[in-house]
């Protein structure tokens, strides 16, 4: 039994370096949208890595609170990682494929199944977003200004077809701070970890 909180505190660094990269990425994806930052392949081949660390935090965030191990918490990180991975291949297609191809090719193909692929990945996203931090949300000790800025920051970011672009573009900013504010949790949550570990391992020496 003592082994499972001391994994989880040995991979903890990992989780909260995911996130952090995640938030950088996240403000670069803003920058290149509003165009104070060049378009270049490093930009489009990074564009993807925000979802695909945010990983990371869902995996961390549900490992540090184990409150979160019920059937909504549980429910609520499998859709949300799942949702992300299907927003890392959405990404890979605006960044890697669509600036190559003519303006009618991509109307073309958005109206046909990818536009589906698009939406389905979307709303999975905004579905995923709202159950895992409304399980997130029951954990005591919480941050809730944080679980506040990313829903909110989300909501542009899976509907950025129903806003204007600069709202998207502060969406991208706003998750950026949300994400670090949780990453920031984290290390607050490993810290209280390692504190209340303590009297457990005195106890089995």
């Amino acid at each position: 039994m003592s082994r499972s909180p001391t994994r989880t505190r040995s991979l903890s660094p990992v989780f909260i370096i995911a996130s952090f990269v995640a938030a950088i990425v996240l403000v670069v994806n803003a920058l290149k949208r509003a165009d104070i930052i060049m378009l270049s392949p490093a930009t489009q081949l990074a564009a993807p890595l925000a979802q695909l660390m945010a990983i990371g935090l869902v995996v961390g965030i549900y490992n540090a609170s184990p409150a979160m191990r019920g059937r909504l918490g549980s429910i609520g990180a499998v859709l949300y990682a799942a949702s992300l991975v299907l927003l890392v291949g959405v990404e890979f297609v605006i960044n890697l494929v669509f600036p190559y191809l003519p303006p009618n090719l991509i109307g073309e193909l958005r109206a046909g199944p990818l536009g589906i692929a698009f939406t389905v990945a979307s709303l999975s996203f905004l579905l995923g977003t709202l159950v895992f931090f409304s399980a997130f949300w029951r954990v005591p000790g919480s941050p809730k200004s944080a679980i506040l800025v990313s829903v909110l920051s989300s909501v542009p970011i899976a509907l950025r077809t129903a806003f204007p672009e600069v709202v998207l573009q502060i969406g991208l900013v706003g998750l950026a701070a949300g994400v670090t504010m949780l990453a920031m949790w984290l290390i607050r949550s490993r810290r209280v970890q390692g504190i209340s570990l303590l009297p457990a391992v005195n106890t089995l020496s």
